[in-house]
């Protein structure tokens, strides 16, 4: 059996030395006895896996909306991707595997029902009080809301991967602070995980339009990122198999993004000359913006084009604005009807034996509706507003 102290051992052996070691986090909040045979991370990773808003990823929209069927990409099956992505990014780099998919796993977790369709209503709604910040509720849900141990709330997780959480920046994502962690650095484990996202959500967006049929392959051959990747593609397969030509597309398309990005992050990273995680995270406090981990200049210019041809040709189909306004409908009515009415939340959500100010009551609506997956939401929408069904 390897314990945990034979596999520190073997992470200050192999790992890069501004990798984040283990035995060298800051730890967690609450104070624990070490794990046998486990790192910090990989209780981490263990913790968010068996956690409630973990599961209910399944049932949370990435793009198309449950109800338009079952073989698109969910919540969870993103955040799986990421992980994926993110360990052989971090394999490459000599990173702290365990600490990328902690921080994976968790980056999702505060993401409302209907995806961001769901967090631009609970934005506007909440915009007096405080606002909605998914990356500031996968905190709160790690720190407070999931309770699994009998002395504290949360999962008390180590303070790499929430860091990780709370920085996590792409172009859907804003880094939220608290002023705890406001002068703390992340990790260049979590900024892997920013760019896996971003790697991940591009090329399955772009293979769930086209089995949707909202984009047809003719409109992405403007792109010449997705040029290269059709060229690299027998096209007599399409003859045979469309869905295999398909896939096969898609797999181009992810081999040249993350080559691409191994070999400009090994050269940038390599010329900081990091001696220690240390120095990663003053380094990344004092330039938030530097993308050591990234694309070539060439490639983030190709990655930009085709995520811009995406916005216009799928994000903005007639079918996709009407599961958006469909969406956004459904969590305004959800919330009115809450909000006039608290008493109607269950005795949980909403304890009886305290008076609660409006901004309170504005807070316990949100985080509510927040964790609700998009079948729950809907249900509750029948329940309150089809005079024939069940409460």
């Amino acid at each position: 059996m390897r314990t945990r102290k034979e596999i520190e051992q073997l992470e200050d052996k192999n790992l890069a030395p501004y990798a984040m070691k283990s035995q060298d986090s800051a730890g967690r909040e609450y104070k624990e006895p070490s794990h046998e045979t486990r790192t910090s991370y990989q209780r981490d990773r263990d913790r968010i896996i068996h956690s409630q808003a973990f599961r209910k990823l399944e049932y949370k929209t990435q793009v198309f909306i449950i109800f338009e069927g079952d073989y698109y990409r969910t919540r969870l099956t993103h955040t799986i991707e990421v992980a994926q992505v993110g360990r052989t990014i971090g394999r490459s780099l000599a990173l702290n595997e365990d600490l990328i998919e902690a921080i994976s796993l968790a980056h999702d977790l505060g993401h409302p029902p209907f995806g961001h369709a769901g967090e631009a209503a609970l934005k506007e709604i909440m915009k007096d009080c405080g606002g909605f910040n998914h990356n500031t509720h996968s905190f709160e849900i790690v720190t407070q809301y999931e309770k699994r141990y009998p002395t504290f709330k949360g999962l008390n997780l180590s303070e790499e991967v929430l860091i990780g959480i709370l920085k996590h920046e792409t172009g859907f994502d804003k880094s939220e602070m608290i002023d705890k962690y406001r002068h703390k650095g992340p990790t260049l484990e979590a900024k892997v995980v920013d760019v896996a996202d971003s790697l991940a959500y591009l090329s399955h967006d772009i293979d769930d339009g086209l089995t949707s049929g909202c984009i047809v392959k003719e409109e992405l051959m403007e792109s010449k990122l997705w040029k290269k990747a059709a060229s690299k593609i027998d096209y007599s397969l399409e003859q045979n198999d469309k869905d295999m030509f398909k896939y096969q597309l898609v797999r181009a398309l992810i081999d040249l993004q993350a080559t691409d990005l191994l070999k400009y992050s090994s050269e940038t990273v390599s010329k900081k000359k990091f001696s220690s995680s240390d120095e990663v995270k003053k380094y990344f406090l004092d330039n938030p913006d530097d993308n050591l981990i990234g694309f070539s200049p060439e490639m983030a210019g190709e990655r930009k084009y085709l995520q811009e041809l995406l916005f216009n040709k799928l994000y903005h189909h007639y079918r996709v604005e009407r599961m958006t306004s469909k969406a956004r409908r459904i969590i305004n009515d959800l919330f009115e009807v809450y909000r006039k009415n608290p008493k109607q939340l269950s005795y949980e959500v909403y304890p009886r034996e305290k008076n609660y100010s409006e901004e309170e009551t504005m807070k316990i609506i949100c985080n509510y509706i927040a964790g609700m997956t998009d079948r729950f939401a809907l249900d509750e929408h029948k329940k309150l507003f089809n005079p024939y069904q069940k409460v």
